[in-house]
């Protein structure tokens, strides 16, 4: 065993032994590093002196090119192996195993960014019709569910930790607590409250009935009660959502988050300001919702291409 191998064994072992990685990360780092060497080792370099920053450029390269051994990577799965090479060069160079640290220079590829899916203002309305079995009190709460999430934005966590008393029906807002209990209000739209409305005077009455006095007294008021009369979880709304997808039809992968990119993006195509949709949203900086703006690039680049008389040319 050459030099350089000595020395990622010694790092595999002080991400075991001292830093306690689980064994699937250990098991990530050593894949990685088994890597690593095998392009050392094709280069003809057993020391880690020998090691330059060209080096470790040159194996990022041939990560993602790929070769006769190995497909080639995503931009974050060669990120993930780089930062592997890039903690143990530091590490050999904290524990006096090399003089200089020649990975530090080489930054890990950015991951794509992954544009948001947003559903068809059609395909939104189906899931809503198809909410619940009609005519029961779950029914009311499932299109009362739905609407709130698609006609707030509302983070899923966010919808089912919502109390009766955080709707207010004069100004038509809905309190929302989002990430780091920050709170925003939020405005709800004529279906949304129709929604809620026969739900709490037709269906929510029903489902409190079923509950025992201690889950009466623990549900805080919530909104949204499951069949027992408690507070309705993130698990059993997300079922609520996939089986009105399936019901309506919609292949397309659907979650809570479906609802909330839709709600944003339906906006902006609407013509709503970035900043505005950023407040709805609770996200704390607009470049945040700025993602959404290249979806709705795509949208203009369509109406320009059909629309303008010169678009062809």
């Amino acid at each position: 065993m050459g030099p350089v191998a000595r020395a990622v064994r010694t790092y595999l072992d002080h991400l075991s032994v001292e830093r306690g990685l689980a064994a699937n990360t250990l098991s990530s780092y050593r894949r990685d590093l088994r890597r690593y060497l095998e392009h050392l080792d094709g280069l003809g370099v057993t020391d880690l002196a020998e090691v330059t920053e060209a080096t470790v450029s040159g194996f990022l390269a041939r990560l993602r090119e790929g070769d006769a051994d190995h497909p080639p990577l995503s931009s974050t799965s060669a990120a993930r192996t780089v930062v592997a090479v890039r903690g143990f060069h530091k590490f050999a160079v904290a524990d006096g195993l090399a003089q200089v640290d020649p990975a530090s220079g080489v930054k890990p590829p950015t991951p794509a960014k992954r544009l948001p899916k947003a559903l068809p203002l059609a395909d939104v309305e189906a899931i809503l019709e198809a909410a619940g079995a009609p005519g029961t009190a779950l029914a009311l709460r499932d299109r009362a569910l739905l609407e709130v999430l698609y006609g707030t934005g509302a983070r899923i966590s966010e919808a089912v930790g919502l109390d009766v008393d955080d709707l207010d029906p004069v100004d038509g807002t809905v309190l929302l607590r989002g990430k780091g209990s920050k709170e925003r209000l939020v405005p709800v739209g004529s279906y949304a409250r129709e929604a809620v409305d026969a739900y709490l005077v037709r269906g929510r009455p029903e489902l409190a009935t079923t509950a025992s006095a201690a889950t009466a007294a623990g549900n805080g008021g919530a909104l949204f009660l499951n069949a027992r009369g408690g507070r309705l979880s993130r698990q059993s709304a997300w079922a609520v959502l996939v089986k009105a997808a399936e019901r309506a039809g919609v292949t397309a992968d659907v979650s809570p988050h479906t609802l909330r990119h839709s709600f944003a993006t339906h906006l902006l195509d609407g013509g709503a300001d970035v900043r505005v949709v950023q407040e709805l949203l609770g996200h704390a900086s607009v470049t945040t919702t700025q993602v959404y703006t290249l979806v709705t690039v795509d949208n203009l680049r369509e109406v320009f291409a059909t629309a303008h008389p010169r678009a062809r040319d």
